[in-house]
Order: structure tokens, then sequence, then C-alpha cells
């Protein structure tokens, strides 16, 4: 009889800890920012659905001639929403995806959403025009680079070590993560060509601004009308920050702001979202790029 009692406090105290987890979860999810939490969920759709075979990766990877001359306009978007494979590596890049966004959203862009959204279509544009010549069919993990290198730039005082063996600045982290990736067998190339697109968004915003006292890259009324956000004269990058962007800790990186306040961090394995192919009509050396980063052998 006791014995029975006993199990059946378990069973409880598990389905307890199960409610809680998932209140836990729902809440973390419900108080991201809005373009990070729309961000974050269409991505693991698209990634879940191509998956579970319920859309084809074909049907929305990078290509310059079935938008242009086909007139296939979602690739301009979905290419930007799919990870790869269902793994590990997609984890790590829900992760950083996550993170670095919200950081960005809640720190230097905190009350303009509607300018953080503008700064995603300017990269998204500018990795978009370089992408045929480089041969890249999904860009989101080079959209997730541009990220972490504009946060990196805008917290250049936040101490960070790599898994406590050395300690560098902010500012490094890109390029740390590069390396990590590299040795691990990863394209530099997806990676670079984030970190271009960062320092472009970066120089445009934070430093011609202060240098001409002119800001190039002014967000259109209209994406301030939908996010309901008033114009902001000026430069808007909030210039160097003293202090992180809240106490969060990843599993590889660990920071500390100079200031006192805990700098924000993170982890990842890069690739996954990069297929290296030509353009075309998508067939041929393209849908081996697919295969590749679905993570099957790319065979001819």
């Amino acid at each position: 009889m006791s014995g029975d009692l006993r199990t059946r406090r378990a069973e409880a105290g598990s389905r307890a800890g199960l409610g809680e987890m998932a209140v836990t979860l729902e809440q973390w999810y419900r108080q991201m920012p809005v373009v990070t939490r729309s961000y974050l969920t269409l991505s693991f759709l698209t990634t879940a659905g191509c998956a579970l075979e319920l859309i084809s990766p074909f049907s929305v990877y990078y290509n310059s001639h079935l938008i242009f001359r086909k007139y296939q306009l979602w690739r301009l978007f979905t290419n930007f929403f799919f990870f790869g494979s269902l793994g590990m590596d997609f984890v790590f890049h829900m992760f950083f995806l996550s993170r670095y966004c919200r950081l960005l959203e809640e720190g230097t862009f905190r009350g303009r959403s509607a300018d953080f959204f503008y700064m995603l279509l300017f990269g998204s544009a500018l990795l978009s025009l370089v992408a045929p010549f480089i041969n890249i069919q999904f860009l989101g993990a080079s959209l997730t680079f541009m990220m972490v290198y504009v946060w990196g730039r805008r917290n250049r005082y936040v101490q960070m070590s790599f898994l406590g063996l050395f300690s560098f600045t902010a500012p490094y982290l890109p390029w740390v993560l590069l390396i990590f990736s590299f040795m691990l067998g990863s394209s530099p190339v997806v990676d670079l060509l984030g970190m271009a697109a960062g320092h472009v968004y970066y120089f445009l915003e934070d430093v011609y601004p202060t240098m001409t006292n002119r800001r190039i890259l002014k967000t259109p009324a209209l994406v301030r009308y939908a996010f309901g956000q008033a114009a902001v004269d000026g430069p808007t990058g909030g210039g160097e920050r003293n202090g992180g962007e809240g106490g969060v800790r990843g599993v590889f990186f660990g920071g500390r702001a100079a200031g006192g306040g805990n700098g924000a961090d993170g982890n990842g394995n890069r690739g996954g979202g990069d297929g290296n192919g030509g353009g075309g009509d998508g067939g041929g050396e393209g849908n081996v790029a697919i295969a590749r980063a679905l993570g099957g052998g790319g065979g001819e």
C-alpha cells in the first residue's frame, strides 16, 4: 500500500515538474521581443517542415534565375529561414539566433523594433546581392553572424572567455567563432559574408553619422508605422556600451562586462545553412548544394 502511495506521489511530482517546465518555456517564448520571436518561429517552422518533408528545400532556396526570371519572389525571404537538417547544428543555430537577435532588440534597439527590423532587411538585401557570385543558397547563417558582429562592435568592453582557456573582448567574438567553425571543418565563406554585411551596417549606422552628422540608413516611415514607432533623428546606434546586455551565459562562452554587469555570450557551431552550387535554374550543382546543406553526401 505504501509502495503504491509513493508511486502516485512520484508520478504527481513528475507531472508537476513537466507542467512547470512547459510554463517556463511558454513564458520564455512570449517574453521575446516581436522581431526575434517572429524570426525564430519562421526559422523553426521552415526547417522542421523540410525535415518532415511537408515542404521541399528546393522550393525555398535562393536562386536568382528562378526569382527574377520565373518570378518566384518568395525565395528572397524563405532562404533565410532554413538552417539545414534537424540536429545539434540546427540547435546551435537556433540558440545563436535567439540569443543575439534578442540581445540586440532588447539592448541597443530597445523600444525601436522597427529600426531593428530594418537592419535585418538591409542585411538581407546585402547578402542577397552577393549570394549569386559566391554560390550560396541559404543565407540564414550569414544573417545570424551579421547580428553577432553588430552586437560585438556595440559591446566592445564586454569581456568573454572560450571554455575558460583564454579571454577576449566582444568585438573578437565573430573571429573566435570563425576559427572554431573552421577547425570543425565548416566553410568560412558563410561567416565572412555575415561579418562583411555587419561591418557595412555598423559603419553606415554608427561611424558615418558621427563623422558627417548625417544618417543614410533611415528607417522608412511605412516600417515605423507598422511597428508604431516614432521617427528618430541623428545616430541611433547607441555608441559603445560599457556593460553587457544582461547576465546571460552560454555553453562555450562566458562574459562579464567591464562596468560590472554580466556580459552576453554565446556558443555555437557554424554551417548547416549554406550550400555551394551553381545558380542556373535549380538543377545540377544547385541540387548538390542543397543535399550538402541537408547533411547528405552531395553526390553528383
